[in-house]
């Protein structure tokens, strides 16, 4: 293998070693911790962590699986539902069965969950491919859309009334909550355009919230981080109508500006930039020592 230049951030000998004989080693690594502030996939779906995991270096957020589900939200529901969660009704559909039986599938989605309702794709962010069906000639636009990035679609029930509320999640086997905020888009949803387009939308933290419905959303949010394994950190999202608070997503990486919802719900609850990024690093260095200690084979 050739030497790495000065530029290397890091590369794996796998040629034997006194030390190790018959392992991979680690050559030229040149830092302590990876901060992968990556949307999307290859990103935020486990294949990046995975990929620091067999070159054994710390990374802050989540691990494999927890970045794999948190990226899959069909899986993700499948997974907090059985974790005791609230979630909407919803279905999944495959871009196979769709595109092989339309009439069927838009009639049984009718029939299941009723107008209106989203279809996103399952694995994406950004709200990319994301729609709001009326009726059946938008659902079919919609299907087609979200089958365009995906072959899984998620066709969720609407939730009368809504208020989109955030909440932001910091630690690894004793994670904390953040004071909520809540988003109010330009849109009629918080779509790609509500977000990154539109100067229109707002954010209002902490959200204006009764005292128990905000120490619910906190304690399910805590909730949603343990029930996908989550480690570092979280975004949670929940829909709240006047009667049911639901948990809408978990965001494993969210925006990490100084000016994301994330950093501004940790400083509005009393931890700066900074301090938020510290903490951040020693729990990823924290995690990686911990499975330092943990046994690979028998022998």
């Amino acid at each position: 293998m050739a030497r790495p230049s000065e530029e290397t951030i890091l590369s794996i000998d796998r040629r034997p070693s006194r030390a190790e004989d018959g392992q991979a080693v680690v050559t030229g690594l040149n830092l302590d911790v990876i901060f992968p502030v990556l949307h999307g996939p290859y990103g935020e779906d486990g294949t990046i962590q995975g990929l620091l995991e067999l070159a054994n270096v710390p990374y802050v957020g989540a691990g494999v699986l927890a970045s794999a589900v948190g990226m899959d939200k069909a899986i993700m529901k499948v997974v907090l539902a059985a974790a005791g969660l609230p979630v909407c009704p919803y279905r999944v559909v495959l871009r196979h069965d769709w595109q092989a039986n339309r009439d069927e599938v838009a009639a049984e989605l009718e029939r299941a969950l009723h107008y209106p309702m989203f279809v996103k794709p399952a694995n994406l962010g950004s709200s990319v491919g994301i729609s709001k069906a009326k009726a059946r000639a938008g659902l079919i636009v919609a299907m087609d859309l979200a089958g365009s990035f995906d072959r899984k679609i998620v066709v969720e029930a609407a939730v009368p009334s809504a208020r989109e509320i955030e909440c932001a999640v910091l630690g690894n086997d004793s994670p904390e909550a953040s004071e909520p905020g809540e988003v109010i888009p330009s849109r009629e949803f918080y779509d790609y355009e509500a977000k990154y387009i539109d100067e229109g939308s707002q954010t209002i933290i902490p959200a204006d919230l009764g005292p128990r419905t905000k120490a619910e959303i906190k304690r399910l949010s805590i909730l949603a981080f343990k029930a996908i394994d989550c480690a570092g950190m979280a975004r949670v999202d929940f829909l709240l109508s006047p009667d049911t608070i639901f948990v809408n997503e978990l965001n494993t990486i969210p925006g990490f500006t100084t000016i994301s919802m994330y950093s501004k719900l940790w400083a509005a609850t009393g931890v700066d930039y900074p301090a938020l990024l510290d903490r951040l690093v020693a729990l990823a260095l924290e995690r990686h020592a911990e499975k330092q200690q943990l046994r690979t084979s028998v022998t």
